[in-house]
């Protein structure tokens, strides 16, 4: 499992996270900073990585294409500081890995996580 941030969020969180052992990189660093949400969305699938964000559009975009993935978490707590959201992120994944691992849209907000499993079905 490999977490892709977005922008946004604190570099800081990728050494946080590498430290307690789970693998994640920033848009940053890999040269998608500037990239458009469904580039990098494109680039989470091919390289298997879950996207974490800020932003609803990828959750939107997810649901409107019908696509099995990538799982994305949304987060929808502004101004957490680096260690802090890397200790809720292992949290969220402690919680939904498996729907993580097999294709899911996880909402984080201050009242709780709300998982869905992709792909959402169309009425």
């Amino acid at each position: 499992m490999i977490l892709l941030l977005d922008q946004g969020l604190p570099r800081s969180t990728v050494r946080f996270l590498r430290d307690s052992g789970i693998t994640a990189q920033h848009t940053g660093d890999i040269d998608l900073a500037k990239a458009s949400d469904e580039t990098i969305l494109q680039h989470a699938r091919e390289q298997g990585q879950i996207v974490v964000t800020l932003d609803a559009d990828f959750h939107t975009r997810l649901a409107l294409s019908g696509a099995a993935g990538p799982s994305v978490i949304r987060i929808r707590l502004e101004g957490l500081q680096g260690q802090e959201l890397a200790s809720l992120l292992r949290a969220v994944l402690d919680r939904c890995r498996d729907e993580l691992n097999s294709g899911a849209m996880v909402a984080v907000t201050g009242s709780g996580i709300r998982i869905r499993r992709l792909p959402l079905l169309r009425a």
